[in-house]
C-alpha cells in the first residue's frame, strides 16, 4: 500500500516539473518599431529574439492585406525565402540575420510588416515595424496669374489671383501662398475677400499632386506686391522642408487718381540742352497725353516731350493733358510745369582788334555780356588770369605785352554755361634781344653755332658781325636769328655781335666764344648757358659742349684723388722700411749720437748735421730683450 502511494506522488512530481518548465518557458521579439525610407531607396527591417530555453524555431515575415495576414518571407531550420504571389516578392530578401529587406521602395510599401518566432513547446511571439515612405515634390508652378484685373471700388467679388500645383509628393503636402513675403492666412470660406480652394489627386504611382487656388478683391496697392507660394513637405527624421514657385506680379487695371509731370533733366537746363518732360498717372494702363506751351499743341510721344536745344524762347509755362475716360468725376488730369532756360549772349570787346600800341602806351580793354544770373568775366593771357573785372588795364606796355588776351565769361549756378572773346594787341618799338647764349669750340678754328633772340614790331632785321652762314625763325612773338661762323682768333678775342633792327630803332649784343679747355667757360659759362637760357632748346649745340666740359672737369677731379693715394702709398712704404731698419735716414758722414736717453722703453737720439741748425728726432721703438 505504501509503495503504491510513492508511485503515484512520483508521477504527480514529475508532470508538475514538466508543467512547471512549459508554464515559465518564453520568447521574447526585438524590431525596430519604424523605418523610414525614400521611395526608390532601399529598406532593411532588422529583427531578433531570445529563448528562456534551447530550441528550434521558425521566423516568418507577415503583412496584412484586406484584414488578413499573409506570410511574404520565412526562416526555419530546413532553410529560407521569399514567398510568391505578392508585388513585393522580387523586391524581397530574408538576410541570415532574420532582417528583412526592401530594395526600390514603393509608396505601397508603407504598412505594417510583422516579425513572428515560434519555437515550438518554448512558445513563439511577435513584434511590429511600421515602415514610412517620403518623396520630395518638384518645384511648385503658378499658371492663370496673366489675366487682367480690374480694381473697382463697386466690385464686391473676388477674382483668381493664381494656381500653385505641387506634384509628386509623399506624404500629402501643404501650400501656403505669399504676399510680399508675408504669409496669408489660410481661409477656406469663399465670402471672405482673400480665400483659397485646395485639392489633390492621388496619382497611380501613389504621389500626391497638390493644388491651391488664389482668390482676391485686389486694391491698387496691389499692383507693386510680389507673390508667390511655397510647398511644406516631410522628409525623414521629423524634418520639414519648403519649395518655392517663382515669384510673380498682378495685372491690375485701375483708374488714375493723380497726374505726375516732370523734368528729367538733372541741374539747371541752359541754352543748347536737349529736354525731356515726362507725363505719368497712377492709373494702370497709363491714358493717351496731349501736350501744350500756352495755347500751342506739341507733339509728344507715350507721355514724354522733348525739346531739342532749347533757346530762351522755349521758356514758359507746359502744361500736359491726361486723356483717362475712366477717371472719377473730380480727379484733376491736367498738369502744368514751368521751364527756365538760362542763357548768356556773346562776349563783346571793346575796343575790337586787332590792336596797334606804341611801346610805352597805356592800353585799356573792356567786355561785357547779359546772363540770365549773376555771372563773372575773366581776362586772361596765356592761360594766366589777369582781371575778374570785366575791365583790364596796361600801363605802359613793353614788347612782352603783345599777344592774344581772352575775355571769359561764366555763369557760375549753372555749369557749363560760358562764352568767350579774344583780342590781338600788337607793340611797336625798336628790337628788344634776349640775354645772349655764349658759343663753345673745341679748338680755334672750329664751327660754332648761335642764336640771336629778339622782340620787336615790325619784324627786326638781323647783322652779325663777322657774319657767317644765316637763317631766320618765328617762335610766338620771337624772332629768331641763327649763324654758323668759323671760330677764328679775332672772333675767340672779341666775340660776335648779333645786331637787330627796324624802323623804331636798333639793339645789339655781344656773344663770347671761347674753347672748352677754358677752365672759366667749362665752370661758369655752361651752367649760364645751359640752365638759365629761357632759349636754350633753340642752341642744342651749347648744352651739348656744356656737358662735355663738364665731364673734363670729372676726369681732372679723378686724376687728382688716384695722385694722392698713390702718394699716401709711398709714404707709408718709406715709413715701413725706416721701422725695419733697412733706410738711413741720415747722411753717410753723419756722427755718432753723444748722448741719449731712454726713458720708458723709448731712445730719443739727437743728431747734428752740416747744415748748422737743422733739427730732427727720430723716435724708435727697441726690440724687446730676450
Amino acid at each position: 500500500m505504501e509503495k503504491a502511494m510513492l508511485g503515484r506522488f512520483g508521477i504527480c512530481c514529475t508532470l508538475l516539473v514538466v508543467a512547471l518548465q512549459v508554464c515559465l518557458a518564453s520568447v521574447m521579439v526585438k524590431v525596430t518599431p519604424e523605418v523610414e525610407v525614400i521611395k526608390g531607396e532601399t529598406a532593411k527591417l532588422p529583427c531578433s529574439y531570445t529563448t528562456s530555453a534551447p530550441a528550434s524555431a521558425v521566423v516568418q515575415w507577415l503583412i496584412e492585406v484586406a484584414g488578413a495576414r499573409k506570410q511574404i518571407a520565412f526562416k526555419s531550420p530546413q532553410g529560407f525565402g521569399v514567398d510568391p504571389g505578392t508585388t513585393m516578392t522580387d523586391r524581397l530578401t530574408m538576410e541570415d540575420d532574420l532582417s528583412l529587406t526592401i530594395s526600390k521602395v514603393m509608396v505601397e510599401d508603407e504598412r505594417i510588416y510583422i516579425c513572428q518566432v515560434s519555437a515550438g513547446t518554448v512558445g513563439f511571439s511577435e513584434d511590429k515595424t511600421q515602415v514610412k515612405v517620403f518623396f520630395a515634390p518638384e518645384k511648385p508652378t503658378i499658371t492663370g496669374n496673366n489675366q487682367a484685373i480690374t480694381v473697382s471700388s463697386e466690385t464686391d467679388t473676388s477674382s483668381e489671383v493664381g494656381k500653385c500645383i505641387s506634384r509628386n509628393a509623399y506624404p500629402q503636402p501643404r501650400i501656403i501662398w505669399f504676399k510680399d513675403a508675408t504669409p496669408l492666412p489660410e481661409v477656406k470660406d469663399q465670402k471672405e475677400k482673400t480665400y483659397m480652394i485646395p485639392s489633390v489627386v492621388k496619382e497611380a504611382s501613389g504621389l500626391y499632386t497638390m493644388t491651391s487656388t488664389l482668390f482676391m478683391q485686389p486694391v491698387k496697392a496691389d499692383a507693386k506686391s510680389v507673390f508667390h507660394c511655397t510647398v511644406e513637405y516631410s522628409m525623414p527624421n521629423n524634418q520639414i522642408k519648403q519649395e518655392s514657385s517663382d515669384k510673380f506680379n498682378l495685372s491690375l487695371l485701375y483708374s488714375t487718381e493723380t497726374v505726375f509731370f516732370k523734368l528729367k533733366n538733372q541741374g539747371p537746363v541752359k541754352e543748347g540742352d536737349d529736354v525731356l518732360m515726362e507725363c505719368e498717372t497712377d492709373g494702370n494702363p497709363q491714358p493717351e497725353f496731349e501736350f501744350y506751351k500756352e495755347d500751342t499743341r506739341l507733339e509728344g510721344l507715350k507721355g514724354t516731350l522733348k525739346v531739342k536745344r532749347v533757346t530762351r524762347k522755349d521758356a514758359g509755362i507746359y502744361k500736359c493733358d491726361a486723356l483717362d475716360f475712366d477717371a472719377e468725376d473730380g480727379v484733376e488730369l491736367m498738369k502744368t510745369l514751368s521751364l527756365n532756360v538760362h542763357y548768356l549772349d556773346p562776349v563783346s570787346v571793346t575796343p575790337e582788334g586787332p590792336l596797334l600800341a606804341a611801346k610805352g602806351d597805356t592800353v585799356e580793354l573792356q567786355c561785357k555780356t547779359k546772363s540770365s544770373d549773376e555771372y563773372t568775366l575773366q581776362w586772361k593771357k596765356d592761360s594766366k588770369e589777369l582781371s575778374q573785372t570785366g575791365v583790364l588795364t596796361l600801363q605802359s606796355v613793353t614788347l612782352a605785352d603783345a599777344g592774344v588776351y581772352l575775355c571769359v565769361g561764366a555763369v557760375p549756378s549753372v555749369p557749363g554755361l560760358r562764352k568767350q572773346a579774344n583780342v590781338t594787341l600788337t607793340v611797336t618799338g625798336a628790337p628788344e634781344i634776349a640775354a645772349p647764349l655764349n658759343g663753345f669750340v673745341d679748338k680755334e678754328g672750329g664751327m660754332v653755332t648761335l642764336n640771336c633772340s629778339a622782340l620787336g614790331h615790325p619784324a627786326p632785321q638781323f647783322t652779325w658781325k663777322p657774319s657767317g652762314k644765316e637763317s631766320v625763325t618765328v617762335v610766338g612773338d620771337k624772332v629768331i636769328s641763327t649763324v654758323t661762323l668759323e671760330a677764328s682768333a679775332a672772333v675767340l678775342k672779341d666775340g660776335v655781335i648779333c645786331e637787330a633792327y627796324n624802323k623804331h630803332g636798333i639793339d645789339s649784343k655781344n656773344f663770347k666764344v671761347s674753347i672748352k679747355s677754358d677752365e672759366s667757360s667749362a665752370a661758369i659759362s655752361p651752367v649760364f648757358s645751359v640752365e638759365n637760357d629761357p632759349d636754350k632748346s633753340s642752341n642744342p649745340n651749347a648744352a651739348n659742349r656744356a656737358e662735355k666740359q663738364q665731364g673734363g672737369s670729372s676726369a681732372v677731379v679723378i686724376a687728382v684723388v688716384v695722385c694722392v693715394l698713390l702718394l699716401l702709398l709711398l709714404v707709408a712704404l718709406l715709413f715701413f722700411l725706416s721701422k725695419k731698419g733697412k733706410l738711413s735716414c741720415g747722411k753717410k758722414d753723419k756722427k755718432d749720437m753723444a748722448s741719449g736717453e731712454v726713458k720708458g722703453g723709448i731712445v730719443v737720439e739727437m743728431k747734428s748735421s752740416e747744415k748748422g741748425n737743422e733739427e730732427a728726432g727720430l723716435l724708435n721703438k727697441p726690440h724687446a730683450e730676450q
